[in-house]
């Protein structure tokens, strides 16, 4: 049952209570027809007041009802603010650390991405002074080439014997 349906028949009641009250009254009276008229008026007057007391009780228990709806949907609201406040807490501490994560995770991609081109310019170091190295090969290479040319074309010139120049006479 909804809350609603329970508020009209609390704010119903006092209603009722006036109508059974006046019901009373005026059944007391007529109840009384077989009767004296003194007797007649004092159960009239004692089922009216009996009416009235009865009247009154549900009067305040009908006020109490309302007074405890009230309050418990007072309580009802701040329990709901409460809940309110715990789901924003929560939210915030699931963002806080889904961003610590994302920001981790930022950091090591920085870090994996220095360390690849720091890689990669060491390697473009060691291919340079690997061609350094083997241009200096060749160079020295060809500088033997050149100087065992030179003492080879040097040598067949001194190994040969001088001819006798002749003297012309």
């Amino acid at each position: 049952m909804s809350a609603g349906g329970k508020r009209n028949r609390v704010a119903a009641l006092p209603r009722v209570l006036a109508a059974l009250a006046c019901a009373l009254a005026l059944a007391g009276p007529l109840s009384g027809c077989g009767e004296s008229s003194g007797s007649s008026s004092n159960s009239g007057g004692s089922a009216a007041s009996e009416a009235s007391e009865e009247a009154n009780q549900h009067a305040e228990e009908s006020a109490q009802k309302r007074e405890e709806a009230v309050e418990l949907a007072k309580d009802r609201e701040v329990l709901s603010e409460v809940e309110a406040k715990k789901r924003e807490e929560s939210a915030e501490a699931t963002a806080k650390r889904r961003e610590h994560e994302a920001e981790r995770k930022a950091k090591k991609r920085e870090e994996q991405s220095t360390k690849a081109a720091h890689e990669v310019e060491q390697k473009a170091k060691r291919e340079a002074a690997k061609r350094e190295a083997e241009a200096k090969a060749k160079r020295e290479a060809e500088a033997k080439k050149k100087r065992e040319a030179e003492a080879k074309a040097k040598k067949p010139a001194a190994s040969k014997p001088a001819q006798p120049v002749a003297k012309a006479e």
